[in-house]
């Protein structure tokens, strides 16, 4: 396969695996890898899905569209107490450039805390979507560079 075709299935693959969480791009970095092949081409591609893919989760979520798709149906005094204290403390951690920007990086990199739950309260934090973007592809091309490289070199 040429690299076009592999960039643009990598593409592909990222921008799924950024919106369907049964679809694993690491897992399709690694196997790239033992592949061989055009190996930087994909992960570049795949990282760019990627981002894409949670660039549509952040601005959703910036434009309150999923707020009434996962609004809670019933809860007790207690727990919805509970549920706003921690969306409080969350959307204050992300509202900050200093904290928003390296959690982003490190979520996008290592995979703790999620990178969609990530995407989507810096989407309600009002993080700049430039900034999100650029740390998220920052930390996802180190993620998927680091997962070809053993495989490439075996």
């Amino acid at each position: 396969m040429n690299s076009l075709a592999e960039a643009v299935l990598a593409l592909g693959y990222g921008l799924a695996s950024a919106v369907v969480p049964l679809v694993s791009a690491d897992a399709y970095a690694v196997v790239v890898g033992h592949r061989g092949g055009h190996a930087l081409v994909v992960v570049l591609a795949l990282a760019l899905g990627q981002t894409v893919g949670k660039l549509l989760l952040f601005q959703a979520a910036r434009r309150g569209r999923l707020a009434r798709k996962f609004a809670p149906r019933s809860r007790s005094a207690r727990a919805a107490a509970r549920s706003a204290r921690w969306a409080a403390r969350v959307k204050r951690w992300l509202s900050r450039r200093r904290t928003a920007l390296p959690t982003v990086l490190v979520s996008a990199t290592v995979g703790l805390p999620p990178l969609a739950v990530v995407s989507l309260a810096a989407g309600r934090a009002g993080l700049r979507h430039w900034e999100f973007a650029g740390a998220c592809l920052l930390g996802r091309v180190s993620r998927f560079a680091l997962l070809v490289l053993p495989a490439a070199l075996a």
